[in-house]
């Protein structure tokens, strides 16, 4: 008789493995193998464990799937808590920072993605999107700098490549010199999709289209886009609803409200998901629900910027996939999913009572949400044979979680602060025992920080002064993020 073949690796030990499953499975001292960077099952007490190559420990701790996260712009971090940006509107914010941005070349998005993704990690994501909007004249390829970075890594990753057309000659707040003709975003959009994306079961990079938003690129460029997406067969990403004055601008410019205008340039359906949207009416919330187009909920950035409260219950209860997104660094500050679900639980009992979201619905819009917005249902965002063996260990002790004995789930969002003790992604081990696997970090910390302060050098350089611009919020709006 042969013997069985031993799984590539075997987590074994847990407080509670949740798998949020199609049944919302949670097993209590359960087990989780991964084979050819697979679940190749799943297991509780009585079930015997499989013969592992490796095997990791998980005692008193939760098990869950790997986060998704499904909104940032990760170069932002190269101007974190930048002072001179943080007292303002989104206007101030945007103009402010603009400039800063149009010095980023390969090497300052490779280092920020590097250190970004690592961020991530830490916190227990296992799949990102990444939506890189700025793309200076002779900065070169932006896009392959950053997915080199999430390569080297080991995180699964969806980058979008963003665009902008209309610069302030045009009315918009970008500079000319981050912003591109249409031809020149098709093609290369075109481009990185051949070269990059990778439509299989399990893929480790994929490819989206992201114009900044309906109002920073033509209405021609947004059709165009979605034309080639569906050519391609690749998602769209942008940002929509995420501010009052952009319905102030959108029934100026185009006569109609900002999610009227994202279906009249061919965007409404489950092709697509968006960021922020928190200002859709009723009847809106039904139209997306009934198209299936998915919304990045960034709590975070959200109440910072001052935007509001996106209705996210109501957006769930018509169908629409709702997941998690940190957003960029110069916003949110922060790039921790354990924070952006335990805000957005937080909020949404906020806006409808304690009864209103749970942990569970957190966790659940952190992982299996997260799959839907970016089109992978069953792959990725749960824990069930023939997913992806991505899985987060947290730790439940020490003084934190002193006395949190009766819920794990509970305990690991309503305690805490916290982060990953492991990060698994397609079986191998990106975060153990709380420290990044990859032996990098220190030197790209120390560049990181050199080419931080070159590029906020540009403040004083420029001679910015943000508060003596006349532009209106509605144009800021225009602009996107």
């Amino acid at each position: 008789m042969n013997a069985p073949v031993p799984a590539d690796l075997l987590v074994v030990g847990a407080e509670l493995v949740a798998t949020v499953d199609a049944d919302r499975r949670e097993i209590r001292g359960g087990w989780v193998a991964v084979t050819d960077g697979l679940v190749s099952a799943i297991g509780g007490p009585a079930d015997p464990p499989p013969p592992a190559v490796r095997t990791l420990r998980a005692d008193g701790a939760l098990v869950t799937p790997g986060l998704v996260n499904t909104h940032h712009h990760i170069y932002q971090n190269l101007t974190r808590a930048f002072a001179p940006a943080l007292g303002g509107t989104l206007f101030t914010w945007l103009s402010t920072l603009y400039p800063l941005w149009s010095r980023l070349d390969e090497e300052a998005v490779h280092v920020s993605a590097y250190v970004g993704l690592t961020e991530l990690a830490l916190g227990g994501c296992t799949t990102t999107t990444d939506h890189l909007y700025v793309h200076p004249r002779g900065g070169g390829d932006l896009i392959s700098a950053e997915i080199a970075a999430a390569t080297a890594l080991g995180l699964r990753f969806h980058p979008t490549r963003g665009s902008m057309s209309l610069s302030v000659k045009d009315g918009g707040l970008p500079p000319d010199s981050v912003v591109q003709d249409d031809d020149e975003i098709l093609a290369e959009s075109a481009r990185l999709v051949a070269r990059h994306h990778d439509p299989s079961w399990g893929a480790m990079v994929r490819v989206a289209l992201a114009p900044c938003s309906p109002f920073s690129v033509s209405p021609a460029l947004m059709r165009a886009t979605a034309e080639l997406a569906e050519k391609l067969d690749v998602r769209l990403h942008t940002h929509l609803a995420e501010d009052p004055e952009e319905d102030e601008y959108c029934l100026a410019v185009f006569g109609r409200r900002p999610i009227d205008q994202f279906a009249e340039v061919g965007w409404g359906g489950d092709r697509a998901w968006v960021a922020h949207c928190i200002c859709p009416n009723p009847d809106e919330v039904a139209r997306l629900g009934a198209w299936g187009t998915g919304v990045a909920h960034c709590p975070s950035s959200n109440m910072i910027l001052g935007g509001g409260l996106a209705p996210i219950a109501e957006l769930r209860a018509a169908g629409v996939p709702v997941g998690l997104g940190c957003d960029g660094s110069s916003s949110a500050d922060s790039a921790s999913l354990w924070l952006e679900a335990r805000t957005a639980m937080l909020l949404g009992r906020l806006r409808h009572g304690a009864s209103s979201m749970s942990a569970r619905d957190a966790l659940e819009i952190a992982t299996r949400g997260g799959a839907g917005c970016l089109g992978r249902t069953g792959e990725i965002g749960e824990l069930s044979v023939g997913a992806v063996g991505d899985l987060v260990v947290w730790p439940l002790d020490g003084v934190a979680f002193a006395g949190a004995l009766s819920d794990p789930i509970d305990a690991w969002l309503r305690c805490g602060p916290t982060a990953a003790r492991h990060t698994v992604v397609a079986g191998r081990l990106v975060v153990e025992d709380g420290r990044p696997v990859h032996p990098d970090l220190p030197a790209m910390l120390d560049r990181h920080r050199t080419l931080a302060a070159g590029i906020q050098r540009a403040f004083d350089d420029a001679g910015i002064d943000p508060a003596a611009s006349g532009a209106s919020t509605a144009g800021a709006a225009a602009a996107g993020r």
